[in-house]
């Protein structure tokens, strides 16, 4: 994650996992599922699976991407096109919101 899941987040070690603020106790270590790779592997089989087969029953991941507003954020590139602001800031790249892409094919 590359932002953190809450305000309050901020990258942490193995030596020095967690920390608490604000009462909130937090663990931000990094990759953690690089560790685990089996487990991680089929959690996120079960995770992808039934969107995975909702996507072909609907007409594809345009029309997935079009439907479902949350699937947007996670998508970085589509058809050519650097579609997460944070990587394009970042490394200085090109920009192009989903959304126009989205609606332009429509």
């Amino acid at each position: 994650d590359h932002g953190g899941c809450f305000e309050t987040s901020k990258v942490t070690t193995h030596e020095k996992p967690v920390f608490t603020t604000n009462g909130v106790i937090h663990y931000c270590v990094p990759n953690i599922p690089s560790g685990f790779a089996r487990t991680a592997s089929q959690a996120i089989s079960n995770v992808l699976m039934p969107l995975m087969l909702e996507t072909g029953e609907d007409g594809g991941i345009d029309n997935i991407i079009w439907h479902k507003i949350n699937i947007r954020s996670g998508i970085y590139l589509f058809k050519g096109s650097l579609t997460n602001f944070y990587l394009s800031e970042r490394f200085d790249l090109k920009f192009t919101d989903l959304n126009l892409l989205i609606a332009s094919r429509r």
